[in-house]
């Protein structure tokens, strides 16, 4: 039979299994409403270009900011919320193949760039831009040997513009234009009929200058450098094409197919499982066992102590020695006391509860599937209206404690509920969003986007914390296991480590030490533009998250007590939530070790995101805390005999 202390690992490691299982089953999941795309021979293959990226600037383009050819007329895909705060900006483009029809040596156009474009065309080559590429709505990748592991290939997302180089025998730096690009369509074709399916959009760059003869006859032009009548097509990079004011350029492209066994439902398992896949799980599963272990000791620790202290207090009610009462229910007079600035707690718990419902749901969501990465955008467009419609339960958990603090302006806690979090996040936002606008990035978001967020906030989140405020303060308050004393008593000196500075600080870092090593993939992904899909992982580091938060605070709460310091409302907030801090300077250790980013203004966005989700997971985690030392004073003070 399960004990107590045994109880929550037995669940944990039930949801691991769970989750691990649906991982391994959920390989060649798709998500529903997207529908392959069949295709026959000679069919139209239209390719879209997408923004510009750099992991060092952070700061996207549209593809049309660079002199490249571009078609009569430029057609803007229809994008998300998402997408749009992503950054991507989806176009047409001149590149059209037909399915299954190989070419090659087909001239895209002839540029020859002015002195400004020369100049942004060389800057972009410095800042290692990515040209990023769509077909079928599958990623452009570049196929990349590792010389580390033996027949082992990784896949860089999108194309670099160019490189910097020297001529043999030069010492000074050249910038060369990748204008020459090798397409590989690989399709998966149906054994019965003709239908094929595509799985993988690759690409090899070369920089070639181009030589032909006689005059520039657009795109029926012959020209020397490749011609596949006389065998000659580029195989390399031994003469490059140069970047330079009124030079021509003329662009160029081989598309080949290939047949693969790759099934559509599977195709987004190449870019999904990335290079050190075994050490990101080995080290996960690692992170899990040491975390579970320091849990359960918690745990033990902790029913051991109290189931003891509580059979002692309940003895010494039969005794005479009775009034001779220690540690924590010397402070039961006082230990549900208001807190000093109690509507300001109210509103903290609230958005935390709003935080957490949208974490919930999203990591459920995303393990079922429906938040795959071929649905771009998608995961930040759920998130948001996530958000807004958990303004419900945000408005009601608020207002529930402010009535159990005895409070009557139940009104402001609702619009402090509605719009402090949210009004701060929108604030630092704003002015990032204004630092993009500035760098002509299309990373901004543009005026109708944020009027659209804005309504969804006023619109629809207000209305619904309101909603729930109401229902909250509607109900009756929640009664105090033991009566609070009018006068509150004198709290004694404390030893130095329960000092609310250093108790507060050592309780953040457990529940960070579960996150940290989930946290650097995730910045890796965001701030090196790479896939992250390993949602299963990520739920049970979230359990795990919660797990800690709660036990690390009960534990701190608990010796709090017994060193009859009664102040515990804002402590258990601030003990969980202080990891928040050390996720922050993990991120600034991040920034330091891992990213390239020279420029001021993507260091600023850098910092002013992860400021943000520092301040996110600080409300998170400090509520998970605040629920768990709520709960925890209830059990214990209701379990003992009080006159």
């Amino acid at each position: 039979m399960a004990t107590p202390t045994t109880r929550p690992a037995l669940a944990l490691l039930l949801v691991a299994a769970a989750v691990l299982a649906s991982a391994g089953a959920a390989r060649g999941f798709y998500l529903p409403g997207v529908a392959p795309a069949d295709f026959r021979k000679k069919d139209p293959l239209a390719v879209k270009v997408n923004q510009l990226s750099s992991i060092k600037t952070q700061l996207p383009y549209s593809y049309y900011s660079l002199p490249f050819c571009r078609p009569g007329t430029i057609v803007d895909s229809a994008e998300n919320l998402g997408e749009v705060l992503r950054g991507d900006r989806i176009e047409n483009s001149l590149y059209v193949f037909e399915m299954m029809e190989p070419k090659l040596c087909q001239i895209v156009c002839k540029i020859a760039p002015n002195q400004d474009e020369a100049r942004d065309l060389k800057e972009k080559i410095d800042d290692e831009y990515r040209i990023n590429m769509i077909l079928d709505n599958l990623p452009l990748v570049v196929p990349i040997k590792r010389l580390d592991q033996e027949a082992l290939t990784v896949y860089q997302q999108g194309v670099h513009v160019g490189v910097k180089g020297q001529y043999a025998g030069s010492k000074e730096e050249k910038h060369f234009i990748h204008n020459h690009f090798t397409f590989l369509v690989k399709y998966h074709k149906d054994a019965d009929t003709d239908i094929a399916r595509i799985v993988a959009f690759e690409v090899k760059p070369y920089s070639i200058k181009h030589e032909y003869d006689g005059d520039w006859k657009g795109n029926a032009t012959p020209l020397k450098t490749c011609d596949p009548h006389s065998r000659r097509l580029v195989v390399d990079s031994d003469s490059p094409q140069e970047v330079e004011a009124s030079k021509e350029i003329i662009f160029t492209y081989d598309v080949n197919f290939e047949e693969s066994p790759i099934k559509w439902a599977s195709r987004w398992d190449t870019y999904l499982l990335m290079a050190d896949d075994q050490i990101h799980w080995f080290s996960i599963v690692n992170s899990l066992m040491i975390v579970l272990f320091l849990s359960g000791m918690v745990a033990m620790i902790m029913l051991r102590t109290l189931y003891r202290d509580i059979s002692k207090y309940n003895q010494l009610e039969d005794q005479e020695d009775a009034l001779e009462e220690t540690g924590w229910k010397l402070v039961h007079g006082d230990v549900f006391r208001p807190p000093v600035k109690a509507d300001l707690l109210c509103v903290y718990v609230g958005t935390g509860v709003q935080f957490f419902g949208m974490l919930l749901v999203t990591l459920l969501f995303a393990i079922l599937g429906l938040l795959s990465p071929s649905n771009r955008g998608g995961l930040m467009t759920a998130m948001l209206l996530l958000w807004v419609f958990m303004g419900l339960f945000a408005g009601y958990s608020s207002s529930r404690f402010y009535k159990m603090f005895k409070g009557s302006e139940w009104k402001n806690v609702t619009i402090k509920t509605a719009l402090m979090f949210p009004g701060i996040v929108f604030a630092i936002f704003f002015v990032l969003n204004a630092l993009i606008w500035g760098e002509k990035s299309s990373g901004a978001v543009p005026f109708t986007t944020m009027f659209a967020l804005v309504l969804l906030w006023f619109g629809i989140s207000v209305p619904l914390v309101f909603i729930g405020s109401y229902l909250g303060f509607k109900k009756p308050a929640l009664e105090d296991p033991v009566r609070t004393n009018k006068i509150p008593r004198a709290i004694p000196e404390q030893p130095w480590y329960m000092n609310p500075v250093v108790s507060v600080l050592i309780g953040g870092i457990l529940p960070f030490g579960a996150v940290f090593i989930e946290l650097f993939f995730i910045l890796t992904s965001i701030w090196l533009h790479q896939f992250y899909y390993i949602f299963g992982f990520l739920f049970l580091v979230f359990v795990i998250l919660i797990l800690t938060c709660a036990e690390i605070t009960i534990v701190l709460c608990y010796f709090q007590l017994c060193g009859e310091d009664y102040q515990w409302w804002w402590r258990s907030y601030l003990t969980a939530g202080s990891s928040a801090l050390y996720l922050f300077l993990y991120a600034t250790f991040y920034f330091f070790t891992k990213l390239e980013i020279t420029k001021t203004v993507s260091g600023v966005l850098y910092f002013g995101y992860m400021l943000i989700a520092s301040y996110a997971f600080f409300v998170l985690t400090g509520t998970i805390g605040f629920y768990a030392c709520f709960w925890f004073t209830r059990l214990i003070y209701s379990s003992v005999k009080i006159d």
